[in-house]
Protein backbone atom coordinates (compact mmCIF):
# COMPACT_ATOMS: atom_id res chain seq x y z
CA UNK A 1 0.00 0.00 0.00
CA UNK A 2 1.41 3.37 -1.04
CA UNK A 3 1.17 6.52 1.05
CA UNK A 4 0.99 10.11 -0.10
CA UNK A 5 3.96 12.34 0.62
CA UNK A 6 2.21 14.14 3.47
CA UNK A 7 1.18 10.82 5.05
CA UNK A 8 4.70 9.46 4.74
CA UNK A 9 6.10 12.58 6.38
CA UNK A 10 3.63 12.29 9.25
CA UNK A 11 4.79 8.72 9.78
CA UNK A 12 8.46 9.73 9.64
CA UNK A 13 7.93 12.59 12.07
CA UNK A 14 6.29 10.24 14.58
CA UNK A 15 9.60 8.34 14.75
CA UNK A 16 11.72 11.46 15.23
CA UNK A 17 12.74 12.06 11.60
CA UNK A 18 13.05 15.77 10.83
CA UNK A 19 10.75 16.69 7.93
CA UNK A 20 9.91 19.64 5.74
CA UNK A 21 6.69 20.75 7.41
CA UNK A 22 3.50 21.20 5.46
CA UNK A 23 -0.29 21.22 5.51
CA UNK A 24 -2.53 19.43 3.02
CA UNK A 25 -5.24 21.37 1.16
CA UNK A 26 -8.12 20.27 -1.07
CA UNK A 27 -8.87 23.62 -2.75
CA UNK A 28 -7.30 27.03 -3.35
CA UNK A 29 -8.89 28.65 -0.28
CA UNK A 30 -7.61 25.89 2.00
CA UNK A 31 -4.19 26.31 0.37
CA UNK A 32 -4.08 30.03 1.30
CA UNK A 33 -5.23 29.27 4.85
CA UNK A 34 -2.56 26.56 5.10
CA UNK A 35 0.12 28.96 3.85
CA UNK A 36 -0.85 31.56 6.46
CA UNK A 37 -0.80 28.95 9.22
CA UNK A 38 2.55 27.61 8.06
CA UNK A 39 4.06 31.11 8.02
CA UNK A 40 2.82 31.71 11.56
CA UNK A 41 4.27 28.39 12.78
CA UNK A 42 7.57 28.29 10.87
CA UNK A 43 8.27 31.83 9.68
CA UNK A 44 8.56 30.70 6.07
CA UNK A 45 7.96 33.46 3.52
CA UNK A 46 7.75 31.27 0.42
CA UNK A 47 5.74 28.09 0.02
CA UNK A 48 6.15 24.96 -2.10
CA UNK A 49 2.95 23.62 -3.68
CA UNK A 50 3.14 19.85 -4.22
CA UNK A 51 0.57 17.67 -5.98
CA UNK A 52 -0.33 14.62 -3.87
CA UNK A 53 -0.49 11.63 -6.19
CA UNK A 54 1.07 8.18 -6.05
CA UNK A 55 3.71 8.82 -8.71
CA UNK A 56 7.26 10.06 -8.86
CA UNK A 57 8.60 12.79 -11.12
CA UNK A 58 5.85 15.24 -10.14
CA UNK A 59 8.06 18.25 -10.72
CA UNK A 60 8.66 17.27 -14.35
CA UNK A 61 4.92 17.25 -14.97
CA UNK A 62 4.28 20.63 -13.34
CA UNK A 63 3.09 19.18 -10.05
CA UNK A 64 5.63 20.94 -7.80
CA UNK A 65 5.92 24.72 -7.89
CA UNK A 66 7.24 27.54 -5.69
CA UNK A 67 4.93 30.35 -4.57
CA UNK A 68 6.50 33.61 -3.37
CA UNK A 69 3.33 35.18 -2.00
CA UNK A 70 -0.24 34.28 -1.04
CA UNK A 71 -1.63 35.29 -4.43
CA UNK A 72 0.72 32.80 -6.10
CA UNK A 73 -0.26 30.15 -3.55
CA UNK A 74 -3.92 30.58 -4.51
CA UNK A 75 -3.24 30.65 -8.26
CA UNK A 76 -0.83 27.70 -8.35
CA UNK A 77 -2.94 25.53 -6.03
CA UNK A 78 -6.01 26.26 -8.16
CA UNK A 79 -4.12 25.21 -11.28
CA UNK A 80 -2.71 21.98 -9.81
CA UNK A 81 -5.83 20.74 -7.99
CA UNK A 82 -8.06 19.02 -10.51
CA UNK A 83 -5.40 18.68 -13.21
CA UNK A 84 -4.43 15.34 -14.72
CA UNK A 85 -0.76 15.15 -13.79
CA UNK A 86 1.39 13.26 -16.28
CA UNK A 87 4.80 12.12 -15.05
CA UNK A 88 7.33 9.49 -16.19
CA UNK A 89 5.64 7.11 -13.72
CA UNK A 90 2.01 7.57 -14.85
CA UNK A 91 0.07 6.52 -17.92
CA UNK A 92 -0.44 8.92 -20.82
CA UNK A 93 -3.73 10.00 -19.21
CA UNK A 94 -1.95 10.89 -15.97
CA UNK A 95 -3.46 10.97 -12.50
CA UNK A 96 -6.04 13.44 -11.27
CA UNK A 97 -4.83 15.64 -8.43
CA UNK A 98 -7.32 15.83 -5.56
CA UNK A 99 -5.13 17.65 -3.02
CA UNK A 100 -1.86 19.51 -2.62
CA UNK A 101 0.69 19.83 0.14
CA UNK A 102 1.60 23.38 1.10
CA UNK A 103 5.15 23.05 2.40
CA UNK A 104 7.64 25.40 3.98
CA UNK A 105 10.63 26.70 2.03
CA UNK A 106 13.71 24.98 3.50
CA UNK A 107 16.26 26.28 1.00
CA UNK A 108 16.85 29.45 2.99
CA UNK A 109 20.21 31.29 2.87
CA UNK A 110 22.81 30.71 5.58
CA UNK A 111 26.45 30.12 6.32
CA UNK A 112 26.65 27.01 4.08
CA UNK A 113 25.20 25.98 0.75
CA UNK A 114 22.35 23.43 1.00
CA UNK A 115 23.14 19.92 -0.24
CA UNK A 116 20.79 17.19 -1.47
CA UNK A 117 21.22 13.45 -0.95
CA UNK A 118 19.29 10.32 -1.90
CA UNK A 119 18.37 7.68 0.68
CA UNK A 120 16.10 4.64 0.76
CA UNK A 121 15.52 1.63 2.99
CA UNK A 122 14.34 -1.62 1.45
CA UNK A 123 14.72 -5.38 1.59
CA UNK A 124 17.57 -7.03 -0.28
CA UNK A 125 15.87 -10.29 -1.20
CA UNK A 126 19.16 -11.80 -2.31
CA UNK A 127 20.68 -11.63 1.16
CA UNK A 128 17.51 -11.60 3.27
CA UNK A 129 18.63 -8.37 4.93
CA UNK A 130 17.34 -4.82 5.03
CA UNK A 131 19.47 -2.39 3.07
CA UNK A 132 20.05 1.34 3.20
CA UNK A 133 20.82 2.69 -0.26
CA UNK A 134 22.16 6.24 -0.46
CA UNK A 135 23.99 8.66 -2.68
CA UNK A 136 25.44 12.15 -2.74
CA UNK A 137 23.42 12.74 -5.93
CA UNK A 138 20.03 13.56 -4.44
CA UNK A 139 17.26 15.31 -6.32
CA UNK A 140 18.12 13.48 -9.53
CA UNK A 141 16.82 10.31 -11.18
CA UNK A 142 18.53 7.68 -9.07
CA UNK A 143 18.20 5.17 -11.94
CA UNK A 144 20.32 7.46 -14.14
CA UNK A 145 22.89 7.89 -11.37
CA UNK A 146 23.09 4.12 -10.88
CA UNK A 147 23.52 3.55 -14.62
CA UNK A 148 25.99 6.31 -15.45
CA UNK A 149 27.90 6.76 -12.16
CA UNK A 150 27.42 3.57 -10.11
CA UNK A 151 30.36 4.45 -7.86
CA UNK A 152 28.19 7.21 -6.36
CA UNK A 153 25.65 4.67 -5.05
CA UNK A 154 26.42 3.27 -1.59
CA UNK A 155 24.68 0.48 0.30
CA UNK A 156 24.64 -0.53 3.95
CA UNK A 157 23.16 -3.93 4.77
CA UNK A 158 21.63 -4.46 8.20
CA UNK A 159 21.47 -7.76 10.04
CA UNK A 160 17.80 -8.06 11.09
CA UNK A 161 18.81 -9.79 14.33
CA UNK A 162 21.10 -6.93 15.38
CA UNK A 163 19.40 -3.94 13.82
CA UNK A 164 21.21 -0.85 12.60
CA UNK A 165 24.40 -0.44 14.61
CA UNK A 166 25.83 2.99 15.49
CA UNK A 167 28.97 2.52 13.40
CA UNK A 168 26.80 1.85 10.33
CA UNK A 169 24.92 5.13 10.73
CA UNK A 170 28.26 6.92 11.12
CA UNK A 171 29.58 5.22 7.97
CA UNK A 172 26.59 6.52 5.99
CA UNK A 173 27.30 10.06 7.18
CA UNK A 174 31.01 9.67 6.40
CA UNK A 175 30.40 8.38 2.86
CA UNK A 176 28.14 11.38 2.23
CA UNK A 177 31.10 13.62 3.03
CA UNK A 178 29.61 15.20 6.14
CA UNK A 179 31.39 16.52 9.20
CA UNK A 180 30.68 18.43 12.41
CA UNK A 181 27.05 19.18 13.26
CA UNK A 182 25.79 17.85 9.92
CA UNK A 183 27.55 14.53 10.57
CA UNK A 184 25.82 14.12 13.95
CA UNK A 185 22.47 15.15 12.45
CA UNK A 186 22.80 12.59 9.66
CA UNK A 187 23.55 9.72 12.05
CA UNK A 188 20.40 10.57 14.01
CA UNK A 189 18.41 10.87 10.77
CA UNK A 190 19.57 7.48 9.47
CA UNK A 191 18.83 5.73 12.77
CA UNK A 192 15.35 7.25 13.03
CA UNK A 193 14.58 6.46 9.37
CA UNK A 194 15.55 2.81 9.81
CA UNK A 195 13.47 2.54 12.97
CA UNK A 196 10.46 3.98 11.12
CA UNK A 197 10.94 1.44 8.33
CA UNK A 198 11.06 -1.55 10.68
CA UNK A 199 8.36 -0.45 13.14
CA UNK A 200 5.83 0.36 10.40
CA UNK A 201 6.42 -2.95 8.53
CA UNK A 202 7.28 -1.06 5.36
CA UNK A 203 8.66 -2.56 2.18
CA UNK A 204 10.14 0.76 1.00
CA UNK A 205 11.08 4.14 2.41
CA UNK A 206 12.55 6.46 -0.21
CA UNK A 207 13.61 10.02 0.59
CA UNK A 208 14.71 12.09 -2.40
CA UNK A 209 16.01 14.50 -1.52
CA UNK A 210 17.37 14.30 1.98
CA UNK A 211 18.44 17.91 2.54
CA UNK A 212 21.33 19.38 4.48
CA UNK A 213 20.12 22.91 5.09
CA UNK A 214 22.31 25.99 5.14
CA UNK A 215 22.47 25.71 8.96
CA UNK A 216 23.40 21.98 8.89
CA UNK A 217 20.01 20.48 9.69
CA UNK A 218 19.19 17.15 8.01
CA UNK A 219 15.59 16.65 6.90
CA UNK A 220 13.30 14.72 4.57
CA UNK A 221 12.03 17.06 1.85
CA UNK A 222 10.08 14.31 0.14
CA UNK A 223 8.89 10.84 1.09
CA UNK A 224 7.80 7.77 -0.82
CA UNK A 225 6.48 5.06 1.48
CA UNK A 226 5.21 1.61 0.56
CA UNK A 227 3.76 -0.53 3.35
CA UNK A 228 3.64 -4.33 3.34
CA UNK A 229 -0.01 -5.26 2.75
CA UNK A 230 0.48 -8.52 4.64
CA UNK A 231 1.31 -6.63 7.84
CA UNK A 232 -1.48 -4.04 7.74
CA UNK A 233 -3.53 -6.05 10.24
CA UNK A 234 -0.97 -4.88 12.80
CA UNK A 235 -1.33 -1.23 11.78
CA UNK A 236 -5.01 -0.33 11.61
CA UNK A 237 -4.16 3.37 11.77
CA UNK A 238 -1.91 3.10 8.73
CA UNK A 239 -4.43 0.99 6.81
CA UNK A 240 -6.90 3.88 7.15
CA UNK A 241 -4.51 6.06 5.14
CA UNK A 242 -5.25 4.08 1.96
CA UNK A 243 -6.47 6.34 -0.85
CA UNK A 244 -8.57 4.22 -3.21
CA UNK A 245 -8.74 7.09 -5.71
CA UNK A 246 -5.07 6.49 -6.48
CA UNK A 247 -5.51 2.81 -7.28
CA UNK A 248 -6.81 0.96 -10.32
CA UNK A 249 -10.61 0.78 -9.76
CA UNK A 250 -10.85 -2.72 -11.24
CA UNK A 251 -8.12 -3.98 -8.90
CA UNK A 252 -9.91 -2.36 -5.94
CA UNK A 253 -13.19 -4.06 -6.91
CA UNK A 254 -11.47 -7.41 -7.36
CA UNK A 255 -9.79 -7.11 -3.97
CA UNK A 256 -13.16 -6.43 -2.33
CA UNK A 257 -14.41 -9.69 -3.89
CA UNK A 258 -11.45 -11.63 -2.55
CA UNK A 259 -9.77 -12.05 -5.94
CA UNK A 260 -6.03 -11.61 -6.46
CA UNK A 261 -6.07 -9.44 -9.58
CA UNK A 262 -3.48 -7.31 -11.36
CA UNK A 263 -4.46 -5.34 -14.46
CA UNK A 264 -2.14 -5.65 -17.47
CA UNK A 265 -2.12 -4.32 -21.04
CA UNK A 266 -2.78 -7.49 -23.06
CA UNK A 267 -5.71 -9.03 -24.94
CA UNK A 268 -6.23 -12.45 -23.27
CA UNK A 269 -7.95 -12.56 -19.90
CA UNK A 270 -6.71 -15.19 -17.42
CA UNK A 271 -8.64 -17.00 -14.71
CA UNK A 272 -6.41 -19.38 -12.78
CA UNK A 273 -6.16 -20.99 -9.34
CA UNK A 274 -2.71 -20.60 -7.79
CA UNK A 275 -0.08 -17.92 -8.32
CA UNK A 276 2.50 -20.27 -9.86
CA UNK A 277 0.03 -21.68 -12.37
CA UNK A 278 -1.08 -18.12 -13.14
CA UNK A 279 2.48 -17.12 -14.03
CA UNK A 280 2.86 -20.25 -16.22
CA UNK A 281 -0.46 -19.43 -17.91
CA UNK A 282 0.76 -15.95 -18.75
CA UNK A 283 3.85 -17.51 -20.36
CA UNK A 284 1.55 -19.87 -22.27
CA UNK A 285 -0.43 -16.96 -23.65
CA UNK A 286 2.75 -15.19 -24.77
CA UNK A 287 3.95 -18.32 -26.55
CA UNK A 288 0.59 -18.56 -28.31
CA UNK A 289 1.04 -15.09 -29.76
CA UNK A 290 -1.18 -13.23 -27.32
CA UNK A 291 -0.56 -10.89 -24.42
CA UNK A 292 -1.99 -11.49 -20.92
CA UNK A 293 -4.59 -8.88 -20.00
CA UNK A 294 -4.38 -9.62 -16.30
CA UNK A 295 -3.11 -11.79 -13.49
CA UNK A 296 -6.10 -13.34 -11.72
CA UNK A 297 -5.88 -16.01 -9.04
CA UNK A 298 -9.36 -17.14 -7.97
CA UNK A 299 -7.95 -19.28 -5.16
CA UNK A 300 -9.09 -22.74 -4.12
CA UNK A 301 -12.87 -22.20 -4.21
CA UNK A 302 -13.79 -21.73 -7.87
CA UNK A 303 -17.56 -22.08 -7.46
CA UNK A 304 -20.20 -20.47 -9.73
CA UNK A 305 -20.40 -17.23 -7.74
CA UNK A 306 -16.63 -16.78 -7.68
CA UNK A 307 -16.24 -17.66 -11.36
CA UNK A 308 -19.01 -15.23 -12.28
CA UNK A 309 -17.34 -12.47 -10.26
CA UNK A 310 -14.05 -13.20 -12.02
CA UNK A 311 -15.75 -13.12 -15.43
CA UNK A 312 -17.25 -9.72 -14.70
CA UNK A 313 -13.89 -8.32 -13.56
CA UNK A 314 -12.09 -9.62 -16.66
CA UNK A 315 -14.78 -8.33 -19.04
CA UNK A 316 -14.50 -4.79 -17.64
CA UNK A 317 -11.33 -4.56 -19.74
CA UNK A 318 -12.38 -3.61 -23.30
CA UNK A 319 -9.07 -4.94 -24.69
CA UNK A 320 -9.89 -8.57 -23.79
CA UNK A 321 -10.39 -10.63 -26.99
CA UNK A 322 -10.42 -14.08 -25.35
CA UNK A 323 -10.49 -15.65 -21.89
CA UNK A 324 -8.37 -18.62 -20.82
CA UNK A 325 -9.52 -20.48 -17.71
CA UNK A 326 -6.74 -22.74 -16.42
CA UNK A 327 -7.61 -24.71 -13.29
CA UNK A 328 -5.72 -27.51 -11.60
CA UNK A 329 -8.15 -29.62 -9.63
CA UNK A 330 -6.29 -30.48 -6.48
CA UNK A 331 -8.12 -28.76 -3.65
CA UNK A 332 -11.20 -28.22 -5.79
CA UNK A 333 -12.68 -30.86 -8.13
CA UNK A 334 -12.59 -30.05 -11.85
CA UNK A 335 -16.22 -31.02 -12.38
CA UNK A 336 -17.30 -28.47 -9.77
CA UNK A 337 -15.28 -25.79 -11.54
CA UNK A 338 -16.77 -26.78 -14.90
CA UNK A 339 -20.28 -26.57 -13.47
CA UNK A 340 -19.37 -23.20 -12.00
CA UNK A 341 -18.25 -21.95 -15.42
CA UNK A 342 -21.46 -23.20 -17.03
CA UNK A 343 -23.69 -21.66 -14.34
CA UNK A 344 -21.82 -18.37 -14.43
CA UNK A 345 -22.03 -18.23 -18.23
CA UNK A 346 -25.79 -18.81 -18.14
CA UNK A 347 -26.30 -16.24 -15.38
CA UNK A 348 -24.42 -13.58 -17.33
CA UNK A 349 -26.16 -14.25 -20.61
CA UNK A 350 -24.19 -13.82 -23.81
CA UNK A 351 -20.41 -13.39 -23.43
CA UNK A 352 -19.00 -11.87 -26.60
CA UNK A 353 -15.44 -13.21 -26.36
CA UNK A 354 -14.24 -16.80 -26.90
CA UNK A 355 -13.59 -18.82 -23.74
CA UNK A 356 -11.08 -21.65 -23.50
CA UNK A 357 -11.30 -23.84 -20.39
CA UNK A 358 -8.40 -26.08 -19.46
CA UNK A 359 -9.15 -28.30 -16.46
CA UNK A 360 -6.65 -30.83 -15.19
CA UNK A 361 -6.66 -32.95 -12.06
CA UNK A 362 -9.44 -34.58 -10.05
CA UNK A 363 -12.43 -35.49 -12.28
CA UNK A 364 -10.92 -33.70 -15.29
CA UNK A 365 -12.59 -36.14 -17.71
CA UNK A 366 -16.03 -35.49 -16.20
CA UNK A 367 -15.36 -31.74 -16.37
CA UNK A 368 -14.49 -31.93 -20.06
CA UNK A 369 -17.73 -33.79 -20.79
CA UNK A 370 -19.72 -31.16 -18.90
CA UNK A 371 -18.14 -28.34 -20.92
CA UNK A 372 -18.43 -30.13 -24.27
CA UNK A 373 -22.10 -31.02 -23.71
CA UNK A 374 -23.18 -27.70 -22.20
CA UNK A 375 -24.27 -26.24 -25.54
CA UNK A 376 -22.33 -23.08 -24.71
CA UNK A 377 -19.71 -21.39 -26.87
CA UNK A 378 -16.89 -22.64 -24.64
CA UNK A 379 -13.85 -24.61 -25.84
CA UNK A 380 -12.39 -27.26 -23.54
CA UNK A 381 -8.82 -28.53 -23.26
CA UNK A 382 -6.94 -30.91 -20.99
CA UNK A 383 -3.31 -30.26 -21.96
CA UNK A 384 -1.28 -27.07 -21.81
CA UNK A 385 -0.33 -27.18 -25.49
CA UNK A 386 -3.92 -27.89 -26.50
CA UNK A 387 -5.04 -24.79 -24.61
CA UNK A 388 -2.28 -22.75 -26.25
CA UNK A 389 -3.30 -23.90 -29.73
CA UNK A 390 -6.93 -22.93 -29.08
CA UNK A 391 -5.90 -19.49 -27.77
CA UNK A 392 -3.83 -19.00 -30.91
CA UNK A 393 -6.76 -20.08 -33.09
CA UNK A 394 -9.33 -17.72 -31.56
CA UNK A 395 -6.92 -14.80 -31.76
CA UNK A 396 -6.52 -15.47 -35.46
Amino acid sequence: MNLHEYQGKELLSSFGVRIQRGIVAKNAKEAVDAAKQLTAETGTGWHVIKAQVHAGGRGKGGGVKLAKNLQEVETIAGEIIGMNLVTPQTSAEGKKVHQVLIAEDVYYPGENEPDEYYMSVLLNRGTGRNMIMYSTEGGMDIETVAEETPHLIFTEEVDPALGLLPFQARRVAFNLGLSGAAFKEMTKFVSALYTAYVKSDASLFEINPVLKTSDNKIMAVDSKVTLDDNALYRHRDLAEMRDLREENPIEVEAGALGLNYVDLDGNVGCMVNGAGLAMATMDLIKQAGGEPANFLDVGGTADAARVEAAFKIILKDPNVKAILINIFGGIVRCDRVAQGVIDAYKNMGNINVPIIVRLQGTNADIAKDLIDNSGLDVLSATEFQEAADKVQKVLG
